[in-house]
């Protein structure tokens, strides 16, 4: 994955309007437009064999952190939306990018589930075209839930967290 990103990066940043790439049976087919977004991953059909081995790998790494992550917030935030829906707000991403919750690979996360945040509180950092862009929380409330992975690929518009607003 992180071969594939540094990938899109490259391309992103050149002038480079479409690539194709073969290996081991597989094709890769990035593509940039101004009606699209800035690179997008189009799978190609490949021989079974080849395309059957990269899907496991990908469900085994991607699922497991999320259950650790996962377990412990949801009948939290569960039991939150059931008492009051009305008072969750969403922050959500203001752009396509990578998302991450700390500073630096090494630091603590900025908010955790349970935290207090006001509105110019940053929540985390989304990277786009080697920019470091911080998203602050735009309402006071607690953390009940973040909904994505540190190192995710996230869209225009994905939800990240859910507040209680105060």
């Amino acid at each position: 994955m992180h071969e594939l990103r540094e990938l899109i990066r490259l391309i992103d940043e050149s002038r480079i309007d479409e690539f194709q790439m073969e290996k081991d049976g597989a094709k890769l087919v990035i593509k940039k437009g101004a009606k699209e977004q800035p690179a997008a991953v189009t799978p190609q059909p490949a021989p079974e064999k080849v395309e059957a081995a990269p899907k496991p790998a990908v469900a085994e790494s991607a699922p497991t952190p999320s259950p650790q992550t996962a377990e412990a917030p949801e009948p939290k935030a569960v039991e939150v939306k059931a008492e009051d829906d009305a008072q969750l707000h969403k922050i959500v991403s203001p752009m396509v990018g990578t998302f991450y919750r700390a500073p630096a690979p090494d630091a603590d996360p900025y908010v955790q589930v349970g935290d207090r945040v006001d509105e110019k509180t940053v929540v985390c950092i989304i990277e786009a075209m080697k920019l470091m862009n911080e998203i602050e929380a735009e309402v006071r409330g607690e953390i009940v839930e973040i909904l994505v992975e540190n190192g995710q690929l996230v869209e225009y518009g994905q939800p990240l967290f859910l507040v209680k607003t105060e």
